[in-house]
C-alpha cells in the first residue's frame, strides 16, 4: 500500500502501524473468548464469575477504545495519503466508496460493541442465561462486520 501512495513518510508509516496494532488489540478478544468459553463448557466447567465480570470491563477500558483508535488512525491515513506518482491525484479520498463503507462499518462495530455486546456481557456475568446467548450472537456480528471491513480495505471498491 505504501508503494501505491508513493509514501516513504515516517509519520504515515507510524500511523499505519498504530492502525494495525490497535485493530489487533480491538479484535483479539472477539476470537479468543468464544474459544475459551467453548473449551470450558466442553470440560463441564464454567468461567469463574470474577473472570466473566472482567470481560465487559476490559471491553470498555481496553478493546473498545482500541476499536475507536483503529478508526481514528484510519481517518488519519486517508487525510495523510499522498498524491499518486502515476496520476498526481490523492490516492485515498473520503468520497471513495470503500472509505465511506469502512466508516459505516466502523460505526456499526462501535454500536455493537458498546450498545449490545458490553451490556449483554454484564448481564451474562451476573448469571443471565438469555444474555449469555446474546453475547454469542453479538460476537458473531463483530466477526461479520470485521470480515466486511477487511474486504473493504483489501479490495477497496470504488478506488
Amino acid at each position: 500500500m505504501l508503494a501505491v501512495i508513493g509514501s516513504d513518510d515516517f509519520l504515515y508509516k507510524l500511523v499505519f502501524l498504530l492502525h494495525i496494532l490497535s485493530a489487533i488489540v480491538a479484535f483479539a478478544p472477539a476470537f479468543v473468548w468464544p474459544i475459551v468459553n467453548m473449551q470450558t463448557r466442553k470440560r463441564g466447567a464454567t468461567v469463574p464469575a470474577e473472570v466473566a465480570g472482567q470481560v465487559p470491563v476490559n471491553n470498555v477500558i481496553v478493546h473498545g477504545p482500541a476499536m475507536v483508535a483503529t478508526g481514528i488512525f484510519g481517518l488519519l491515513m486517508v487525510i495523510m495519503s499522498n498524491e499518486s506518482a502515476v496520476t498526481g491525484e490523492k490516492v485515498f479520498e473520503f468520497s471513495q466508496a470503500w472509505v465511506s463503507g469502512a466508516f459505516l462499518v466502523w460505526f456499526a462495530l462501535l454500536g455493537v460493541m458498546f450498545g449490545l455486546l458490553v451490556p449483554a456481557e454484564r448481564k451474562a456475568a451476573a448469571g443471565d442465561a438469555d444474555a449469555a446467548k446474546k453475547v454469542g450472537m453479538f460476537g458473531g456480528f463483530v466477526h461479520i462486520l470485521l470480515l466486511v471491513m477487511l474486504i473493504l480495505m483489501i479490495w477497496k471498491p470504488g478506488l
